[in-house]
């Protein structure tokens, strides 16, 4: 396939079929409407499918139409079923062949089914995307003219239930040089009632810099007993070590790590430090309040960043902000370890934004929803929103080469031979 073809997505089935210019010829007379182009392109891809499933039987069979019937066969053809069958195109009515003993199976449209490759994959398309399933339908009716119940969406996008579960089980690298874990909002019901649960996500940056979501885990509320969950779960799916986990003052997650991986280091988010402080202050002073703040977390070391929050804490900004400094005191035991790395290693662990990117993307598919229904509908939409967004996320972290020389010489064996 050409390099054009491939940038522009091209399926590549698609692009190494050619159609004869005598068949075009014989469709196509002179100027065609949009209509009359539709209208031509159902009729050729029910006659396809036709002489598609005609190919089948007469595998079946064992000779072809109008070839006479091998010696001692009782077997034959018997005739055509007529079946509606819905494509990504619309509704298409077909003739489906019969075989006088019955036993033919077709492979292409099997018996029963009702939908053609590619119909189930639009459903699942346009539900990924935030459409609700009255949306699918209203739009499947008005681009499509095909009437297709609610339920009937439902069951289509809850065959990805299984993928989900798949994906959540599947083995995991055994070491992760750093993890990302944050959390986002969703309405769910519960027990009747609808309750604001938190959906916590893991990314982990592999060794050779390329990210991925390791999991999703959805909990009305956080604490030590919940992480030790999340991460002996890590274990049993292979992850051995954690070098750095970056995290964002989840409660409990700290101690959770401690008992699960002793050796890693816990560093909260730099950057989600600095928002917590400049939302104290009106818009106007949150220019200059960065600037007080960030001798801070741009100093060489621990000592000296100790040293610049006692003098901000003695300035103008410390003595009218003194909440301020209390909550960077709070965070300080998880903020010193990011001045023991060198600056390759502190660029990657300075925030989580990262893992925020993706957050920002799956609210935009959640956010036109009042709430799911079931923790399983929730997460059946969030994979499916996080593969399509993975789908263009896994480059290599920012400065990933510098870093990993960093990571070598600072954790050893561990992360030039982790243990499998």
């Amino acid at each position: 396939m050409s390099r054009k073809a491939k940038s522009a997505g091209v399926d590549p089935a698609v692009a190494a079929i050619t159609i004869p210019a005598a068949l075009l010829d014989e469709l196509v007379k002179g100027p065609m409407t949009a209509a009359e182009v539709q209208a031509a392109s159902m009729a050729f891809k029910k006659a396809l499918i036709e002489r598609a499933m005609g190919a089948e039987l007469s595998h079946h069979l064992g000779y072809r139409d109008g070839e006479p019937r091998p010696e001692g066969q009782a077997n034959h053809r018997n005739g055509h079923t007529g079946k509606t069958v819905l494509t990504d195109d619309g509704p298409v009515r077909i003739a489906v062949p019969r075989d006088r003993d019955g036993d033919f199976e077709p492979i292409l449209i099997p018996k029963h089914a009702r939908r053609f490759t590619g119909f189930d994959d639009k459903i699942i398309a346009m539900y990924a995307r935030g459409m609700t399933v009255r949306e699918i339908q209203g739009f499947l009716a008005e681009q499509y003219g095909t009437t297709v119940s609610p339920d009937f969406i439902s069951s289509v996008t809850d065959e990805v239930l299984a993928e989900v579960a798949a994906w959540q089980q599947r083995p995991l690298e055994s070491m992760y040089p750093v993890i990302f874990f944050d959390a986002l909002r969703v309405k769910i019901r519960d027990d009747g009632v609808v309750q604001n649960k938190a959906v916590y996500v893991a990314l982990g940056v592999l060794a050779d810099g390329t990210r991925d979501v390791l999991g999703l885990w959805i909990e009305q509320t956080e604490g030590a007993k919940f992480w030790l969950k999340v991460f002996n779960e890590l274990k049993t799916r292979g992850v051995h070590d954690i070098l750095i986990a970056v995290v964002d003052g989840l409660t409990g997650l700290p101690d959770a790590i401690e008992t699960a991986y002793p050796r890693t280091t816990v560093q909260t988010c730099i950057v989600h430090l600095i928002r917590n402080s400049l939302d104290y202050v009106s818009w106007k002073q949150r220019k200059p309040l960065a600037a007080a703040l960030r001798p801070v977390y741009t100093a060489p070391s621990a000592d000296a960043a100790a040293e610049a929050l006692r003098a901000f804490a003695a300035s103008p900004w410390g003595q009218q902000y003194p909440t301020i400094v209390a909550s960077w005191e709070r965070a300080w035991p998880y903020v010193t370890p990011f001045f023991v790395f060198p600056p390759a290693v502190r660029k990657l662990i300075y925030t989580t934004n990262a893992i925020e990117s993706l957050h920002m993307r799956l609210r935009k598919i959640i956010k036109t929803r009042g709430h799911f229904p079931t923790d399983e509908a929730a997460s059946k939409l969030l994979w499916l929103a996080i593969r399509n967004a993975t789908k263009t996320t896994v480059r290599s972290a920012h400065a990933w080469h510098e870093a990993m020389n960093q990571f070598a010489i600072f954790f050893g064996e561990r992360f030039t031979h982790p243990q499998r």
